[in-house]
């Protein structure tokens, strides 16, 4: 966008300031739309935050979902008095995010709430679905990170529908069905109309075959739980054969056989791009290292002369060591191995293979399953740690992100771990005859390094999770896990690191997990044209535009994510907006909190050069009265000439 659009796009932005409860003014030449005015005369849609679909009957109406509920504003030109009913696809903010206006206007005040049973609480119980302490186990995380995006105010349910059921109102029966993937317990709803059977089929897909978004749909650690609900929502759907699907987002879809049947074809090629081509159930320890050998220490194995890794049988912790001829040794990652057994490997390494010190523990990524033995090295045998600049705020205060797998989340007791010293990408060290380098490497996660030095002859490289895999297995390609909430752009993550190895060359990757790697050469190439053909099949889900918008589920954030505050006291919050174009992206946020909450300055208007970021600090005060625990606020935000709505939030604790 160029500075000529640009202004007056913002002039039009600012007029909307003046009513708080809004991001942008009422536009008096926008009307609702007629959908169907032969077919289907009582159908109209409205769009603001999301399509908002209205049937009409006499003076009253039901909405199929609501979005900001500007849509009270028009109900008088279709003759409309009183909303009956909402119904909505999804818990999604966007799509229900102007329920207060609604129960406060004259239309709305008596209108009932029906959605997916399974669903009820994400509407009832918001706050409950974030966490100040997460762990792996939360329900709806990813490894402690969210992947529901409740309101930020509780929504009362009147009727929880069954996974396939039967809603009859004023002469209309509209057939519910379970048609989850984008989210848990999203619905459909199909109304049949003389020979057309009508299918609000919120976001499964939108026209062109796509995907709504990356994130929503991501609801495990790589093992494909979206993807399989959502292709299960696309049999639901071809097997109902809608002859109109009238989407959350976008326009209306005509011919949903055709695609629906391409967007199968579409899920289905993310699911192999995502999977891991290695075997995880049932496992074996012999796929991952097929040349260390046992050592007269338990679960210690030799690599080479000098280095050293632990591995038994259904083990596999992150531990490797490099062992000098003075018998100091050099950690890389220590998670996953226990105390006790930790201690009692190291006493029998001094005894029998000539360790006599730890001096430092290199950490190679933002995981707690790789540091959270860390600090027990640290205090009790005095190794320092060490790691990339860019990871240590994620070790040393990780409540201040909404990341995958940090160290708190993983219920050890352990907040944090301390670093000492910090490297910059390309910084040499020499280490007791060894010379290493310590790079930024991404691909599992962006907060990453790879090690690298000649070890006994062999060019070696330890790469954490960013590569594992049978280097003699063609079928393999090498990835460990594709997470969005790993702050993991394949195009500025594995597509860096494959390119970064294919330079490299080395003789064997030391990997997490007890993977070694040798003659890695074929395993690189595989992993480097996998992560090109990772990037198209997301293209080809996302459709035309900057993808990395439709993929990340951070390009806005906050720092910190969790914020505590006293009542009557504030507290500061950088707000981050990422441009991923080559040009210049004008965005308009108006951050939305509960009631006792406030935040200066409400609305963040701004022009972000290309391929920058954007940051604005805002200061959150609690009132005297402000509700005490876990509030969500909410970034309803618009980008360019595109409303998003509340598509991104943080954590409030007043305490």
């Amino acid at each position: 966008m160029d500075r000529k659009t640009t202004l007056p796009f913002l002039l039009l932005l600012a007029i909307g300031l003046s009513c708080p409860a809004t991001i942008r003014a009422a536009d008096p030449q926008k009307h609702l739309l007629a959908v169907a005015p032969a077919e289907f005369p009582d159908l109209f849609e409205w769009t603001d935050t999301c399509n908002v679909y209205v049937i009409r009957q006499g003076d009253a109406a039901i909405l199929i979902d609501l979005g900001d509920a500007d849509v009270l504003d028009h109900l008088q030109e279709i003759g409309v008095k009183k909303i009956e009913w909402v119904l909505f696809t999804s818990h999604h903010r966007e799509l229900c995010q102007g329920y207060g206006r609604l129960k406060r206007s004259v239309e709305g005040s008596g209108a009932k709430i029906a959605t997916n049973e399974g669903g009820r609480a994400l509407f009832e119980n918001p706050a409950a679905f974030r966490k100040i302490k997460p762990s792996l186990a939360d329900p709806y995380t990813v490894h402690g990170a969210s992947y529901v995006r409740p309101s930020i105010r509780p929504i009362s349910i009147d009727r929880g529908f069954n996974n396939v059921d039967t809603f009859t109102w004023r002469g209309y029966e509209i057939s519910c069905v379970r048609t989850h993937g984008n989210s848990p317990h999203a619905m459909s709803y199909l109304i049949r109309r003389g020979p057309a059977l009508y299918a609000f089929s919120g976001d499964v897909m939108l026209g062109g075959a796509r995907m709504y978004n990356w994130f929503d749909s991501e609801w495990d650690y790589s093992f494909g739980a979206g993807i399989y609900a959502m292709q299960e929502a696309v049999s639901i759907l071809r097997g109902a054969e809608p002859d109109v699907m009238l989407p959350a987002h976008g326009a209306a879809i005509s011919d949903p056989k055709a695609e629906l049947a391409a967007y199968g074809e579409k899920l289905l090629n993310a699911e192999t791009m995502i999977l891991r081509t290695y075997r995880v159930v049932p496992y074996t320890p012999g796929d991952q290292d097929r040349i260390s050998k046992p050592t007269a220490v338990p679960n210690v194995r030799r690599v080479s002369p000098h280095l050293f890794k632990f591995r038994g049988t259904n083990y596999i912790p992150n531990f490797s060591i490099i062992i000098s001829d003075s018998g100091h040794g050099l950690v890389v990652d220590c998670g996953r191995v226990g105390y006790s057994l930790l201690d009692e490997s190291l006493k029998l390494m001094r005894e029998r293979l000539g360790l006599k010190y730890i001096d430092a523990v290199f950490i190679t990524h933002m995981h707690g399953d790789h540091c959270d033995n860390a600090g027990h090295l640290h205090d009790k045998w005095g190794a320092k740690i060490w790691t990339l600049d860019s990871i240590v705020d994620k070790l040393e205060r990780p409540e201040r992100y909404d990341y995958a797998a940090l160290i708190e989340s993983y219920g050890e007791g352990i907040d944090s771990v301390h670093v000492d010293r910090a490297f910059k990408p390309g910084e040499t060290l020499q280490w007791e005859g060894f010379t290493f380098t310590v790079d930024h490497m991404p691909g599992q996660t962006d907060f990453a390094l790879a090690l690298r030095g000649l070890i006994d002859g062999q060019k070696v490289v330890f790469t954490g999770d960013n590569i594992f895999g049978n280097p003699f297995d063609p079928k393999q390609n090498g990835h460990e896990a594709v997470v969005a909430r790993n702050n993991a752009i394949p195009e500025e993550g594995y597509v860096v690191g494959a390119d970064y190895l294919g330079k490299l060359q080395p003789d064997l990757i030391m990997g997490g997990h007890s993977w070694v790697m040798d003659h890695p050469a074929a395993l690189i190439e595989r992993y480097r044209k996998w992560s090109h053909a990772l990037v198209d099949a997301l293209h080809d889900l996302s459709g035309p535009g900057e993808y990395r918008y439709w993929f990340d589920p951070y390009w806005v954030s906050a720092d910190p994510y969790r914020v505590h505050v006293k009542r009557g006291g504030s507290a500061d919050v950088v707000i981050h907006v990422r441009n991923f174009r080559d040009g210049e992206q004008a965005h308009h946020l108006l951050l939305q909190a509960v009631d006792g909450l406030s935040i200066e300055p409400q609305a963040l208007d701004g022009i972000v050069a290309g391929h920058s970021t954007g940051e604005y600090r805002v200061r959150l005060s609690a009132k005297a009265d402000a509700p005490i625990g876990i509030s969500i606020m909410a970034f309803d935000v618009a980008l360019d000439s595109h409303r998003y709505g509340q598509l991104f939030d943080m954590i409030v604790d007043v305490e």
